[in-house]
């Protein structure tokens, strides 16, 4: 992957927005290795390039949800600002095609290795989750296979639960002297 960034790092800056899976501003800028607000000029200059369906500006609601949940959306070096912890805008979603529409701008190479990396991890995250759905399919299909058979199943259970029951307890004999009445 580019130049210190994972596949990992950047699967962990992916949410699921709206219905989206989209990458955040201030963790693109962190990863493209420019100032944010140095993309979000660039963003802005080229708006015409990003339909809403590429880039959506998240709401002050949506930013406290993840926020609350992430600590995500803090700015500066370890969570800490001069003017302050959070931001004072609202932050741009990238989805998959914003995000490749963002290195034709970002023109760097780094930019270009990061957005090579960024696009495998999409993908990746893709076939994950076309192959749980072929998963869940099947299990659907032998599903309703088994269902018809559901006696001889139900039959077969109680057989394997009589055979984990433990065996019956033997009267124990009592040690000592008895005397017979």
């Amino acid at each position: 992957m580019g130049k210190g960034v994972s596949g990992k790092d950047i699967e962990q800056r992916i949410f699921l927005i709206r219905g989206h899976r989209v990458m955040l501003s201030p963790h693109l800028a962190e990863l493209y290795g420019v100032k944010l607000k140095a993309l979000t000029q660039a963003v802005k200059r080229n708006i015409e390039r990003f339909p809403e369906d590429f880039l959506f500006q998240l709401t002050w609601e949506e930013m406290r949800s993840l926020r609350s949940q992430f600590v995500t959306l803090e700015n500066g070096k370890n969570g800490t600002s001069k003017r302050g912890k959070y931001s004072k805008y609202l932050v741009y979603a990238f989805t998959e095609q914003g995000v490749a529409m963002l290195s034709s701008i970002l023109r760097s190479k780094r930019a270009i290795q990061v957005n090579i990396s960024i696009m495998r991890t999409f993908v990746k995250i893709r076939e994950f989750l076309a192959a749980h759905k072929e998963l869940a399919y099947k299990l659907d299909q032998l599903e309703k296979k088994v269902g018809k058979h559901d006696v001889e199943i139900q039959a077969i259970f109680e057989a394997i639960r009589k055979l984990m029951e433990p065996p019956p307890a033997k009267k124990k004999r009592e040690i000592g002297f008895h005397v017979k009445p």
